[in-house]
């Protein structure tokens, strides 16, 4: 649905739009090569490989914890039992917590991913915006989002053009 939605829109925007140039960008085949792009999707994956086994140290002691208890339970009075269950459960919460401190929506993997990976981004915009302007496109469409575009001529793409204006290739 959402793809008919969108060949109808480009459609319509080509009948009403009988001056308006149009050209294609493959996002994909360009940050494939900015060597930047590369260094700091690799710097992202060894923190996040960091950070998850952080996480998943404080799951297994929390495991650890919870098998201790079990094989335990019957020499327990019930205030032990009770202590040793919430230290249990605040193993599991610290565990949480951390997950949702490195990986949430709001975190420290987003942030770190929003500063690498932003200037890299600005700077490809910034070069497409510049060819836009110099060629006079009013519309530039990325060919690698799944926008519903059945074919899109070569001549009219400007990914290398992109890459050279950024320095690359």
């Amino acid at each position: 649905m959402k793809k008919v939605m969108m060949i109808c829109l480009f459609a319509i925007a080509a009948m009403t739009a009988n001056a308006q140039k149009f050209a294609l960008i493959d996002m994909e085949y360009v940050l494939k090569n900015v060597p930047a792009y590369e260094r700091a999707n690799e710097q992202l994956n060894q923190v996040s490989k960091k950070w998850q086994a952080e996480v998943e140290a404080l799951n297994t002691e929390a495991g650890t914890m919870y098998k201790n208890y079990q094989n335990e339970v019957v020499f327990l009075s019930e205030e032990q039992k009770k202590k040793k269950q919430e230290a249990i459960m605040q193993k599991e919460k610290e565990a949480s917590d951390l997950k949702r401190k490195y990986f949430g929506p709001e975190g420290e993997l987003f942030k770190k991913r929003t500063a690498l990976l932003s200037p890299i981004q600005d700077e490809i915009y910034n070069a497409v915006k510049d060819i836009s302007d110099q060629r006079g496109y009013s519309l530039v469409v990325d060919r690698s989002a799944d926008a519903g575009i059945i074919y899109g001529s070569p001549k009219i793409d400007i990914s290398n053009e992109v890459l050279s204006k950024l320095g690359y290739q």
